[in-house]
């Protein structure tokens, strides 16, 4: 007997998401099945510790409103990551919630110096498997109101 499996919803190649307990809303991102890992500009502002849990501080810019949100996460790794160059940089991981459309997941985020980005945040492989298909001909698939998305950079 065959199991009926629901369809995926589609990203396109670049999404407004957000991260709820970070309390990031609308973030323009890169979808990238070429990347393995997620990845979110952020400065390092301090690490701690809060009832036996390493935790990070960390500062988001928005560079075109003038805002800087800080954020606190559980850290919950350091690793290798090859970044588009080539280069291997030891980053700091986090775990959250991430939400793009509907659907609210787990990943895992890697904090990076995205500044000379387009796109402040970068979604990988790993926290696209299972929840969703890529179609790269079409963007903001999962953003409502997407004509908002267009031309948005933090």
């Amino acid at each position: 007997m065959k199991q009926k499996v629901e369809p995926l919803p589609a990203v396109g190649w670049r999404e407004l998401v957000a991260l709820p307990e970070l309390g990031l809303t609308a973030i323009p991102a890169k979808i990238d099945t070429g990347a393995r890992t997620s990845s979110l500009h952020g400065t390092i502002l301090e690490r701690f510790e809060r009832d036996g849990e390493a935790y990070v501080r960390f500062a988001v810019d928005y560079a075109r409103q003038h805002v800087r949100q800080v954020c606190e996460a559980v850290h919950v790794d350091w690793r290798g990551i090859t970044s588009s160059n080539g280069e291997t940089q030891r980053r700091m991981i986090i775990k959250t919630p991430i939400r793009i459309g509907d659907v609210e997941f787990r990943a895992e985020i890697s904090l990076a110096d995205r500044s000379d980005m387009k796109f402040p945040m970068l979604i990988g492989r790993s926290a696209l498997r299972r929840h969703f298909l890529v179609d790269s001909g079409h963007s903001w698939l999962q953003t409502p109101g997407r004509e908002v998305a267009v031309g948005h950079k933090p």
